[in-house]
C-alpha cells in the first residue's frame, strides 16, 4: 500500500521496497518536482534518466523534474505509483492552463462547474475558471473577490490563495465550485504585502537657517493638542516663511515683511484663501503664542472668505455610483461613508465596537475638530456589512488593509475614481461629496437642519445652512417671469 506522509515540510512516498522524498524546490526561478531516494538503489538514477529533462543537483542532494502533469504522470507510472492517498498540503500537478478559447472548452475545465486549481507560476495564488455558459449568473459574484485580477492569456482570475478567498468562495459559490487541489489548513489569512513605497524620512525637506524657530512651533503645537495633520501643516508654512527671510532672524522680521511675503504668494504663486488663511495661522502661533510678540500679529489682514456651494450628487447618480462598484469591500465602503455622512478619516478611523446595529447608528470618535459624535448606520448597508465582516474577519478595524493595519486614505480615493468613472457622474465629485449629498438629500426629504448639524458634527449651524442653497424643495412650484411674457 503506497501512502504519502508528510513531515517538516516534506511528502513521503512509502512503499515496502523504497521510501521517496517528494517536495517542491525552486532551480533557476523555476519551480520544481524534487525526488529523493532515501534507500540505495543503484537501479534508481536509471529510472530517474528516463523522465524527460530530469537533473541531479548537488545543492539539493536530489533529482528534479519539471513540474508539470505529464511529468508527475510518468514519475508514478515508472515507479508503479497507481494509488495516491493525499494528504493535507500536498499539491498535485494539474493540466496546463488553457491559453486560447478553443483550449478552454478542452476537458481541462469542467463546463458545469467553477473550476479552482492552483497558479502554475505563484505559489500564493490560485486561478479560478468559469464556463462560459455560467458567466451571467457567477461573473459578478467572482469579481467580488478581494485581490482578483483577469488574466487575458490564460482566461482565468487569478486570487491570492488565502482563508479570505476559501471563505469566500464556499460562502457564494458553494454548489459550484470544483476543486481540482486541496487547499492547506495553514493558508494565511491575508498575503503579506510589502509598503509601495518607503516613507519619506522627516530629513527630506531643505531645513531654515533658523530651524529652530520651526521645532519652538512645533513644541507648541503639541502642548495645545494639535492634530498631527496640523502640525506638519503649519510647519511646512512656517519653514517657508522663514527661508523666504533667511538671513534674518524670526524674531526680528517685521509686520511689513509678513504682509510683504503674504503679496508675494499672491502674485507669484496664487495660493488660495484657505492656503493664504493657513500661512497667516501659522505665523500668528509663533509670534503670539511661542515668542510673545503678539503686537505683530494682532490686526493681520485676513482674505474674504467666498462663498462657494459645494458639489452635490442626485440620488440617481449615488445609485448609479454604487452600482458600478462590484467589489463588495468597496461597496461597503462609499456605501457607509454616504449613509452616515462621514468624512473620509473618520471612515478609516471607524472600530467595529463603533457599530451598533441593533441602535442603527454607529459613533464617530475623534472626527474634525477632536468632537466625537453619533450618525446613522443604515439597516441595509449593515446588511451589505455582515456580509463583508463574514468573509473578510477584520480584527480591529471595519476596514483593514491588505498588511492588517488602517485602510489607506488615498485607496478610498482611489475606489471612488474608478467607480466615478465607471457611472459617469460628476466628474468634479470627490469623496467628500458623499458628505455632502447626505446632507442634502436628508434636507431635501424635510429632516430638521438641527439633526442634520448634529450628524454632520458641525459647531455652528452656518456651517450646516449651506446646504439650504442646494435644495430643491418646493422648485416644483416655482416658473421664470419669462414664461408670463407674450413673446
Amino acid at each position: 500500500m503506497l501512502r504519502l506522509v508528510e513531515q517538516h515540510g516534506y511528502i513521503f512516498v512509502q512503499k515496502p521496497d523504497m521510501d521517496i522524498l517528494v517536495s517542491a524546490v525552486n532551480w533557476q526561478n523555476t519551480t520544481r518536482i524534487g525526488i529523493k531516494n532515501l534507500q540505495f538503489d543503484l537501479a534508481f538514477p536509471i529510472k530517474m534518466r528516463q523522465i524527460g529533462n530530469a537533473l541531479w543537483s548537488p545543492e539539493f542532494r536530489c533529482w528534479h523534474v519539471p513540474y508539470d502533469l505529464d511529468t508527475w504522470r510518468q514519475f508514478r507510472q515508472l515507479f508503479e505509483l497507481d494509488t495516491l492517498i493525499r494528504e493535507p498540503g500536498f499539491v498535485e500537478p494539474v493540466a496546463e492552463i488553457a491559453t486560447t478559447a478553443e483550449a478552454s472548452a478542452d476537458s481541462t475545465f469542467f463546463q458545469d462547474k467553477i473550476t479552482l486549481l492552483p497558479h502554475p507560476n505563484e505559489r500564493n495564488k490560485m486561478c479560478i475558471h468559469v464556463p462560459k455558459p455560467m458567466l451571467p449568473a457567477y461573473l459578478p459574484i467572482v469579481k467580488n473577490m478581494h485581490g482578483r485580477r483577469w488574466n487575458p492569456e490564460h482566461l482565468v482570475w487569478e486570487v491570492p490563495l488565502t482563508k479570505v478567498s476559501v471563505r469566500f468562495v464556499n460562502k457564494y459559490l458553494p454548489d459550484v465550485a470544483h476543486w481540482i487541489f486541496q487547499p492547506g489548513d495553514d493558508l494565511p489569512e491575508r498575503l503579506d504585502v510589502p509598503l509601495p513605497f518607503a516613507k519619506k524620512s522627516a530629513e527630506t525637506f531643505i531645513p531654515a537657517r533658523y530651524e529652530v524657530a520651526v521645532t519652538a512651533l512645533e513644541q507648541t503645537l503639541m502642548l495645545k493638542r494639535y492634530s498631527y495633520r496640523t502640525i506638519k501643516s503649519y510647519k511646512n508654512c512656517f519653514r517657508r516663511f522663514i527661508r523666504y527671510y533667511d538671513d534674518t532672524k524670526p524674531s526680528k522680521l517685521t509686520r511689513a515683511q509678513i504682509d510683504a511675503y503674504i503679496v508675494h504668494l499672491i502674485k507669484t504663486k496664487n495660493i488660495t484663501e484657505s492656503h493664504q488663511n493657513q500661512i497667516l495661522s501659522a505665523i500668528k502661533m509663533f509670534y503670539s503664542a511661542t515668542i510673545e510678540q503678539e503686537e505683530k500679529v494682532r490686526y493681520l489682514i485676513r482674505p474674504k472668505k467666498s462663498m462657494k456651494i459645494p458639489h452635490v450628487l442626485t440620488e440617481a447618480e449615488v445609485a448609479r455610483l454604487l452600482k458600478a462598484t462590484d467589489n463588495l469591500k468597496h461597496q461597503c465602503i462609499l456605501m457607509l461613508i454616504y449613509s452616515g455622512g462621514l468624512r473620509l478619516s473618520e471612515l478609516i478611523q471607524l472600530r467595529l465596537a463603533d457599530l451598533q446595529p441593533d441602535n442603527q447608528r454607529l459613533f464617530v470618535y475623534g472626527g474634525k475638530g477632536k468632537k466625537d459624535r453619533c450618525t446613522l448606520l443604515s439597516p441595509k448597508v449593515w446588511g451589505r456589512l455582515q456580509h463583508y465582516l463574514e468573509v473578510y474577519m477584520p480584527v480591529e478595524w471595519v476596514f483593514e488593509g491588505q498588511d492588517g493595519g488602517q485602510y489607506s486614505p488615498r485607496s478610498v480615493q482611489e475606489i471612488f475614481v474608478r467607480a466615478k468613472r465607471r457611472a459617469a457622474i460628476n466628474p468634479y465629485a470627490t469623496v467628500h461629496t458623499l458628505r455632502h449629498s447626505f446632507a442634502t438629500h436628508l434636507l431635501e426629504k424635510g429632516v430638521d437642519l438641527r439633526y442634520i448639524q448634529e450628524l454632520l458634527g458641525h459647531e455652528s449651524s452656518k456651517t450646516t445652512e449651506i446646504y439650504t442653497h442646494l435644495t430643491h424643495t418646493g422648485w416644483a412650484k416655482v416658473k421664470s417671469p419669462i414664461e408670463d411674457l407674450d413673446i
